[in-house]
């Protein structure tokens, strides 16, 4: 009949509505008959599925052992296996040299676990993330540039190995985060140097000063330091402001008094990262 609802037109006692029910069903059925089939891990404790995580990290397949350790904070939210897979799963991303995974995993940490023994791993964890992006260990070994690189990730590398410097007086990790910040601030006085020599190659000398101001300012104690109040110098003197061109020569002079730049002009013949 024209009047009749869809609900009333499939009854529950015609064909039509037993076959309706019949097909939901089993879609509902095979849906589950096919994770079952497709998930080989269904079932496994948590031990089986940290060790099975583990085996994987250890093995270099670090994309398969994300799986594993999200599978097992997955289903063991709580508890020291999901803790530390969310630890083990940041150092994953961090050897599959995967920067932003790796530091976002480490911040989730920190964040849910604040009072955590291992913390202070994970901040160095979260140092060497950013010490190694775009340069690698093999570079800070063979001396590679640091220029080069993004100062932005030196930075926050930075600031994760002060943290655990300046809170974990008793941590393994203190001094090897401690050397590593020399030569993070060696290496963003010599990225700051490196922009201000560019400056200078294309005559813009106020910039040239500006840039070469913040080595000394910022890193007094790199040995980009040296060069820099030569720039200063050399820069000042192009502009005529002969009373500042005096005074950064004035440093220069007083505390370099060997100084090749007083001699040779402001021509780097070996940057500070080969001079040991």
């Amino acid at each position: 009949m024209p009047g009749r609802t869809l609900r009333e037109r499939i009854s529950r006692h015609s064909p039509r509505y037993a076959l309706i029910v019949s097909l939901a069903v089993l879609g509902m059925n095979g849906c589950a008959i096919f994770q079952d089939e497709t998930d080989p891990t269904k079932g496994w404790s948590a031990n089986k599925l940290y060790t099975t995580a583990k085996e994987s990290l250890e093995e270099g397949n670090y994309e398969q052992a994300v799986k594993f350790y999200e599978k097992l904070e997955a289903r063991y939210p709580y508890g020291t296996y999901a803790q530390q897979a969310q630890i083990e799963t940041a150092y994953a991303h961090y050897k599959a040299n995967e920067p932003a995974e790796g530091n976002a995993a480490a911040d989730r940490f920190i964040k849910l676990h604040p009072n955590h023994p291992n913390l202070d791993y994970v901040y160095y964890l979260k140092g060497m993330i950013g010490f190694n992006e775009d340069l690698g260990y093999g570079g800070y070994v063979t001396q590679q540039d640091p220029t080069e690189r993004d100062p932005k990730s030196m930075r926050e590398s930075f600031l994760a190995f002060r943290y655990l410097y300046d809170n974990f007086p008793n941590s393994k990790y203190r001094d090897d985060a401690a050397k590593r910040m020399l030569w993070l601030v060696n290496a963003l006085a010599s990225h700051e140097l490196h922009v201000a020599n560019f400056y200078v190659r294309r005559g813009a000398w106020l910039a040239s000063a500006n840039r070469a101001q913040n080595v000394v300012r910022f890193y007094p104690d790199a040995p980009a330091v040296e060069e820099a109040l030569a720039v200063m110098s050399y820069s000042y003197g192009q502009l005529g402001l002969t009373d500042l061109q005096s005074d950064s020569d004035r440093i220069l002079r007083k505390n370099y008094p060997n100084s090749r730049f007083l001699t040779e002009g402001i021509h780097r013949s070996k940057p500070w990262y080969q001079l040991y």
